[in-house]
């Protein structure tokens, strides 16, 4: 492998990496050199993309995770170091939604969307600490969301969790950032996954089917008028795998949803 690739001899573990935004983001990250440990529970789709990664000419590990449980996200993070012999960069992708007015949502909602999209980044984050500190070399990218920026209708305990992301990345950032880590977040915009269609789902027009409601979404909520894909997220994270003087920034990527 050409040691001109910007990742070349690094390492990631990429959660929620089996599908979606996470492929997208283990496909760029393997394509610019790095080797990746996928950590995601859905095993078939988890393969199917460490066999793409190692197409790439890279090494793939898979591990099945829940990201809100210390010991198993400990435990990912020991096997990544083990195997590949550093940890450089981790990537927080897992997540999930519900999708509930604030009267309806019960403790249980809440919860589970406050474990998965905060907790799991905080217990990523905490675990990669040690070795990026070890080396004093790490880049930690969480993924965020616009609903981290601006509230939506049903989405409150959703948006809560993301913003959630929004200020821990920021203040992480500042902690480390004389060590040698920095500390980023994507925040994507309306990009085509088993969430947006449950959305496009939710808030079709009476006669709308999801095809409809999902192209009026694109061209009424995106001033470039078409969806942003797991490619374009892999990019970003690419780019901020490899800026040393960008940290604590939560980036945009919604084709001019939102300016914040």
């Amino acid at each position: 492998m050409s040691n001109l690739l910007p990742l070349a001899g690094r390492s990631a573990i990429v959660t929620g990496g089996a599908r979606g935004i996470g492929k997208g983001i283990v496909l760029e990250l393997a394509r610019a050199g790095a080797d990746v440990l996928i950590a995601d529970l859905l095993e078939d789709a988890m393969q199917a993309t460490a066999d793409e990664v190692r197409a790439l000419g890279r090494r793939a590990l898979t591990r099945r995770v829940d990201v809100t449980d210390a010991t198993q996200v400990q435990a990912m993070v020991d096997e990544a170091v083990a195997a590949f012999g550093a940890l450089g960069i981790l990537v927080n992708c897992a997540g999930v939604i519900s999708i509930r007015p604030v009267a309806d949502l019960s403790e249980k909602d809440w919860d589970v969307v406050m474990d998965v999209n905060a907790k799991g980044t905080f217990l990523g984050c905490r675990a990669a600490l040690a070795p990026m500190r070890g080396q004093g070399w790490g880049r930690i990218i969480n993924v965020a969301s616009i609903a981290g920026k601006e509230g939506f209708p049903n989405l409150a305990h959703y948006s809560a969790s993301k913003f959630a992301v929004v200020g821990f990345t920021n203040a992480l950032a500042k902690e480390v950032a004389q060590e040698g880590i920095t500390v980023n977040a994507i925040c994507p915009g309306v990009v085509r996954t088993y969430m947006w269609d449950r959305l496009a789902d939710e808030w079709k027009q009476e006669g709308e089917s999801v095809e409809d409601s999902w192209a009026r979404h694109q061209l009424t909520l995106i001033p470039q008028g078409r969806a942003q894909t797991p490619e374009d997220m892999g990019r970003m994270a690419l780019f901020l795998a490899t800026m040393d003087n960008v940290t604590g920034q939560s980036v945009n990527v919604d084709g001019g949803f939102t300016f914040h």
